[in-house]
């Protein structure tokens, strides 16, 4: 082993990089062989060094993220849920409602694929590079009145209010006391048009003042999230309750068959530019 190899070893590894040190050897019997230039030779090193750093980066923002499991828009079953418009969706998934903080909600019956979508939209804006957060409301409001006790409202606002993407899931299956109707003011106005929010619930506009429990918050909740958004409205039966249905195994009682609407109801003179 040359000195200056040695020299080379110890400057990767003080630079930090890995990458680098572990495919030198490989990579320069590969430029030995095809007469690679200089350049060539150190263009090979720096491609492998930036591919190696950016799937790290990819699986750290993908933890951070929280996800209850990994979802893509490919693993999606379009034509169990013809009532979703995939051009639609496909223009989510280019991200532009990101630039300008808008906000996507997705309102349908359990199992239709709320959650899915949620986190499929999630893992491309990671994939590009952005901050995402998830977390379904309930396990929110389990933190919230751990915050509480410690006196922690505030860190937990500020938290929530970093990330490019925040996913609330399941809004609407637990009804929100005071405390947390006020935090959920609280973050909709401080990300209202700088952080996209994607909320996914199973009821329509008009009962989320019952979900609040506060129907004037709810209308000031409602008026900031739609403002600049985009609602999905997913029509359909449990995606997850399909092979069972078709064995006989199941039937859907009429309760979880029912459809929440996008209609706003009473608050419909609050909400602007909604695209729904």
């Amino acid at each position: 082993m040359s000195v200056a190899y040695q020299r080379v070893q110890a400057h990767l590894e003080r630079l930090k990089l890995k990458r680098v040190a572990d495919l030198l050897d490989p990579i320069a019997e590969e430029a030995t062989k095809e007469s690679l230039s200089y350049v060539d030779f150190l263009d090979r090193l720096l491609e492998a060094e930036s591919t190696s750093r950016a799937e790290r980066r990819l699986i750290a923002k993908t933890r951070l993220a929280h996800f209850p499991f990994h979802k893509t828009l490919a693993d999606f079953d379009f034509s169990f849920q013809p009532s979703i418009d995939r051009k639609q969706i496909q223009e989510l998934a280019t991200l532009r409602f990101l630039a300008h903080g808008e906000n996507v909600i997705l309102l349908g019956p359990p199992g239709v694929g709320k959650t899915h979508l949620a986190i499929a939209l999630g893992m491309e804006a990671v994939a590009n590079g952005h901050n995402v957060y998830f977390i379904a409301v309930p396990e929110l409001l389990d933190e919230l009145s751990h915050d509480v006790q410690m006196n922690r409202l505030g860190e937990r606002l500020n938290k929530l209010r970093v990330p490019t993407l925040l996913i609330l899931d399941e809004m609407g299956y637990t009804h929100l006391d005071q405390v947390a109707t006020s935090f959920l003011f609280q973050l909709v106005s401080r990300r209202y048009t700088k952080g996209s929010i994607i909320i996914t619930s199973n009821k329509s506009y008009s009962e989320w003042g019952s979900v609040f429990g506060d129907e004037f918050a709810a209308v000031a909740i409602i008026d900031r999230l739609l403002h600049y958004s985009t609602t999905v409205n997913i029509r359909g039966e449990s995606y997850r309750l399909k092979d069972k249905k078709r064995a006989g195994i199941f039937t859907v009682p009429p309760a979880m068959a029912a459809e929440p609407e996008p209609q706003v109801g009473n608050f419909k003179p609050a909400l602007r530019r909604n695209r729904s």
